[in-house]
């Protein structure tokens, strides 16, 4: 079973994002609180722990939750491989998968301190279709 490891926002851009407790996910928008919401195609980001688990094997300091401005960090689904238009069932929610990866940004601090960043490869973005509350320990699944 896939499950969420783990929930994250930031509140600017450009920042880190950290664990909360619980997040709403909002049709048309993503996650409510979080600097990178709103009516577009990357409403929520999702990593998965296997993908950051690479990256840490290289780094003598430990990787939080958020590192790589993942809103979702998930467990046991290889969400790289999924299509572009699969669903999500994400907790309560249901999101469809919009984008696979992305352009790295420049000054990313840990492609500067890892020299790697997964996010680009094996990070995924999903845009909210119905509503829910999602938290660490949620299940994930492909519907």
């Amino acid at each position: 079973m896939a499950k969420i490891k783990a929930v994250c926002i930031s509140e600017k851009k450009g920042e880190q994002k950290h664990p909360v407790d619980r997040v709403e996910l909002k049709i048309d928008h993503g996650i409510e609180g979080d600097a990178h919401a709103g009516n577009w195609h990357r409403q929520v980001s999702l990593l998965a722990a296997e993908s950051v688990e690479k990256v840490q094997k290289a780094l003598d300091f430990q990787l939080k939750s958020g590192a790589f401005a993942e809103n979702i960090l998930t467990e046991g689904i290889e969400l790289f491989t999924l299509p572009i238009g699969a669903r999500l069932q994400i907790g309560g929610a249901i999101c469809e998968v919009t984008q696979i990866g992305k352009e790295c940004h420049q000054g990313c601090a840990i492609r500067e301190l890892a020299g790697d960043c997964v996010m680009p490869r094996e990070g995924i973005f999903v845009k909210v279709l119905r509503e829910g509350t999602v938290k660490a320990g949620d299940e994930i699944k492909v519907i």
